[in-house]
């Protein structure tokens, strides 16, 4: 009898404990703050985007939306000021490109030990963005900090172009000719 009520009074505990995290420590994209929304990841491990929406009187409005781009090893994570600061990335960013990988200045923040060693959201984000360009960045970091003009030049001649279509005549030598 004991253990019985013991047991249901742990089974309590379990549900109420994930009652209140669902209820208070759940993190959902739309209701973070714009400061805090850039960097940061939902309880369902999506990434946080902050989107710039124009209103009828044309003036602006920030809102935190939640991506579609689901972060396999991290769920509710709002990045430290200090990470934001150490790598470089601006938290009123309204969406994030693999551009900011072009610059030296940012390339070398972001390789630093500093963030690529404390921070791993934002190094996971660029890791990625890196690869759909074709650069693994644990490379890009290791040139950047080596040679950082080489890495910039590495990075530029690794843009793959789909080729042209191929055909038995030229465009030139299809279309009629004018005079």
């Amino acid at each position: 009898m004991a253990s019985s009520s013991l047991s249901l009074r742990f089974s309590f505990l379990v549900a109420l404990s994930l009652a209140l995290h669902c209820a208070f420590g759940a993190i959902v994209c739309e209701d973070l703050p714009q400061d805090v929304c850039a960097f940061a990841i939902s309880s369902a491990g999506k990434r946080c985007v902050l989107e710039k929406f124009v209103l009828g009187d044309g003036s602006t409005e920030f809102q935190c939306r939640t991506s579609e781009v689901v972060v396999e090893k991290m769920t509710e994570w709002i990045e430290t000021d200090e990470c934001v600061r150490l790598c470089g990335v601006d938290r009123n960013s309204v969406g994030i490109s693999s551009d900011s990988l072009m610059e030296p200045q940012f390339t070398a923040k972001l390789c630093s030990a500093e963030c690529y060693g404390n921070c791993p959201n934002i190094v996971d984000l660029y890791f990625n963005l890196a690869a759909g360009e074709g650069v693994f960045l644990p490379e890009l970091c290791e040139i950047q900090r080596t040679n950082p003009r080489r890495g910039m030049a590495e990075l530029l001649s690794s843009g793959v172009v789909a080729p042209a279509p191929e055909s038995d005549a030229s465009p030139l030598a299809a279309a009629p000719a004018s005079i």
